[in-house]
């Protein structure tokens, strides 16, 4: 049993001094023997204090908030290796960028035998030590057939005698693999594990590109390697946008001739306009939403495109044939609609004035219908007359296009 120094300290004073005098006094030798023993106590109490102290002084070292360097060192890998000093590489270089970063441990051999024992085949090791590994990919890529997009992961593999199988997680911060949560995993691959020609001491991870398209990432301890192959040009669908794009034709027939007969199948198109439709969702749109915008790429994300198929007149201005951006300057009681040869581009940003071509006034008009979502329809004035009609919310304006 463990006795500190402060129990025995009780026991012995408390033991001596609470002994009846009387065991003490029986003779004048015994009394001084009583003094002298109570002398001992007072220096055992003195060496007591001092141990104690002593004691408090090493645990109080042994408690250094200051943590030793762990037996697996921390690392991290770059792909590009450049990408991690650029602020070192030359003017010209100093572009580039990150696509993917690893931060793991590095656990050693240390003469221990690590596949099929320290890491036992057919069960998941967090590829390391302490805490899960992390994987950082800077843009989307392609693991297995699987896109993953942008972000941090964990990382995981199962080793067999033959094959690893290579588990990213969208779980993280958490230490090891033990109970993590498996449906985060969003992709996995099985790759051929290999025998090395001499034993790696320490557990590493790097990049290897392969092409333009495909970087491995190599993993190497004692007399094994496996490399799992990362494409950096996936095939990568965007979902449905919140605000579709949408087509606009004048004549309208002209979207669908093969299914016209007679003279109307001979029907060509004289105006297209393609842009996206943004919703209301309860939203004042002209007087927030819109409200400190001076040009506006009349929709959302690209800028409006508009496609006329033969010379026109838009309001007093001739328009040549051609395709251009088109804006909506907000000016309150009237917009100016602009057209413009600097494109493609997305929204109105930093947008050159310079290559606008045209600028029409137009008066805005207040409709009683709510319009969810911003629309844009041609309406036939007569034969050489439509008028390009843009509304969203309760305001719309009307653009006259004269054909010859």
């Amino acid at each position: 049993m463990d006795v500190s120094f402060s129990e025995i300290h009780y026991i012995i004073v408390n033991h001596i001094l609470k002994t009846p005098k009387r065991q003490f006094t029986g003779s004048t030798q015994h009394t001084l023997s009583f003094l002298t023993l109570k002398s001992h106590v007072m220096k055992l109490q003195y060496l007591i204090g001092f141990l104690l102290l002593a004691t408090a002084a090493l645990s109080a070292q042994e408690e250094s908030r200051w943590p030793d360097l762990d037996a697996s060192n921390l690392d991290v890998a770059y792909f590009p290796q450049k990408a991690a000093w650029t602020n070192y590489l030359p003017e010209e270089e100093r572009g580039i960028r990150p696509e993917m970063k690893i931060l793991y441990s590095r656990p050693k051999m240390n003469g221990r035998k690590i596949f099929g024992d320290l890491v036992p085949y057919g069960e998941e090791w967090r590829l390391g030590a302490n805490e899960a590994t992390l994987i950082t990919f800077y843009n989307p890529v392609d693991i297995n057939g699987t896109m993953v997009g942008p972000g941090v992961y964990s990382v995981f593999a199962t080793p067999t005698e033959s094959e690893w199988t290579v588990t990213f997680s969208s779980q993280t911060n958490i230490w090891g693999g033990a109970n993590r949560d498996m449906e985060k995993n969003v992709a996995s691959i099985t790759v051929p594990a290999v025998s090395l020609p001499k034993p790696r001491e320490e557990f590493g991870i790097t990049f290897q590109e392969i092409d333009g398209y495909t970087t491995h990432m190599v993993m190497e301890w004692e007399t094994t390697r496996a490399a799992v192959p990362i494409k950096n040009n996936p095939i990568n669908y965007r979902p449905i946008d919140a605000s579709p794009l949408d087509l606009a034709h004048y004549p309208a027939k002209s979207a669908y001739t093969n299914y016209l007969e007679g003279d109307e199948a001979k029907m060509t198109p004289k105006v297209q306009v393609a842009y996206s439709r943004p919703a209301k969702k309860g939203r004042d749109i002209f007087g927030e939403l819109l409200k400190n915008v001076k040009v506006w790429r009349l929709g959302a994300n690209e800028a409006t495109e508009i496609s006329f198929f033969e010379n026109v007149k838009m309001g007093d201005i001739d328009i040549a044939r051609g395709r251009y951006a088109m804006f909506a300057a907000l000016n309150g009681d009237t917009w100016d609609i602009i057209l413009s040869k600097d494109f493609p581009i997305w929204g109105a940003a930093n947008r050159d004035e310079e290559k606008d071509v045209a600028r029409v006034e137009v008066p805005v008009q207040s409709i009683d219908e709510v319009v969810e979502n911003f629309s844009i329809v041609f309406e036939e004035k007569s034969p050489t007359l439509a008028h390009m009609v843009i509304a969203w919310d309760q305001t719309m304006v009307e653009v006259p296009i004269t054909f010859e």
